[in-house]
C-alpha cells in the first residue's frame, strides 16, 4: 500500500491575522496533527512570560524540543501544522531545516491581512478573553516591526491568503 507523501503547513502572518484559525482548518481537512506555538508556551512558561524578551526566550526553548520532533513527525508520514509564527527570514530558515532531511511537502500560507484588520481583531479577541495571551497594541506594533514577507527567494511554495 502506497503512503501519501506528508505535508508540513507553515504560518506567516501578524499578531490576529487569522494563523491559528486557519491552523486548525488545515489541521482539520488535511488529517493533519496541529502543533500550536501559543498552546505550548503557556502550558509550559505561561507563568515565565512577562516581557517579549521572556517569549523569546521560552520560543527558543520550544523550537529545541518541537524541531526533532516535528521532523520525526514527518519522516514517520504524518502531516503537521505547525502554528508558530513564520514572521522573520529566520524563523523560516529553521522551519526549512525541520523539512531538509525529510520526504515531506510543504505549503507556506502567508496570510496578507492590513494592520488595521489585524488591530481591529486584537482589541476583539482581548475583550473576548479568547486567546492564551493577551497582546497590547503596544505590543503588536513592536512586534510587526520585526515582521518580513516571505519571498520566493527563500524556496518555499507560498499560498497567499488576502483578508
Amino acid at each position: 500500500m502506497l503512503q501519501a507523501i506528508p505535508t508540513l503547513h507553515l504560518l506567516c502572518g501578524k499578531i490576529a491575522s487569522g494563523k491559528s484559525t486557519l491552523a486548525a482548518r488545515l489541521a482539520k481537512s488535511d488529517g493533519a496533527v496541529l502543533i500550536s506555538e501559543d498552546e505550548w508556551l503557556s502550558a509550559l512558561f505561561g507563568d515565565q512570560m512577562k516581557s517579549l524578551q521572556d517569549y523569546v526566550d521560552c520560543a527558543l526553548k520550544l523550537r529545541l524540543v518541537m524541531g526533532p520532533h516535528v521532523a520525526a513527525l514527518l519522516k514517520a508520514g504524518v502531516s503537521a501544522v505547525l502554528d508558530f509564527p513564520a514572521n522573520t527570514i529566520e524563523n523560516r530558515a529553521w522551519m526549512r531545516d525541520l523539512l531538509e532531511d525529510t520526504a515531506a511537502k510543504h505549503h507556506l500560507h502567508f496570510l496578507d491581512v492590513s494592520d488595521e484588520v489585524c488591530l481591529h481583531r486584537l482589541h476583539k479577541r482581548n475583550r473576548e478573553g479568547a486567546h492564551a495571551f493577551a497582546a497590547t497594541e503596544d505590543q503588536y506594533r513592536r512586534i510587526a516591526r520585526h515582521f518580513v514577507p516571505p519571498s520566493p527567494e527563500e524556496g518555499f511554495s507560498i499560498i497567499t491568503h488576502r483578508q
